[in-house]
This record gives C-alpha cells, structure tokens and sequence, in this order.
C-alpha cells in the first residue's frame, strides 16, 4: 500500500469534501481517501498495483468543479 497527498482545487464545503473522498473510494485499489477542504488536499491510501496516480486524478477531475493536481 501507498499512501500519498494530493492538493485538490475546487474543495469549498463539507459537501466537497465527501464527493472527492466517495469518488476515490469507489475506485477498486483505492483502500482510504481523506480529504481536507481547509488545506485543499486529500490523503490517498492505495494499492499501486491495482491503481495508478493518474487514476486517481481522472476520477477526481472527471467528478465536475475539482482538480486533483499530481
């Protein structure tokens, strides 16, 4: 397991920070996702034989307002 952290733009609310938190989660090899809407970034706990960083940014920047920067 991985565990790496990520700055997000785009977090503004609690709201914010449960979809890019679900959105990371629903990933298969995806095993924890925190994110941090006061210092804009999420905290990934991941297998990187299953999932890569670029997964990861897809999925949050595909999730509509937010970026996840790599």
């Amino acid at each position: 397991m991985e565990k790496r952290t990520f700055n997000v733009s785009g977090m503004k609310c609690p709201h914010c920070k449960a979809n890019v938190e679900n959105v990371l989660k629903a990933l298969n090899g995806v095993q924890d996702a925190v994110a941090d809407v006061e210092n804009k970034n999420v905290t990934v706990e991941y297998d990187s034989n299953l999932v890569d960083e670029r997964q990861l940014k897809d999925a949050v920047d595909g999730s509509g307002r937010y970026e996840l920067s790599l």
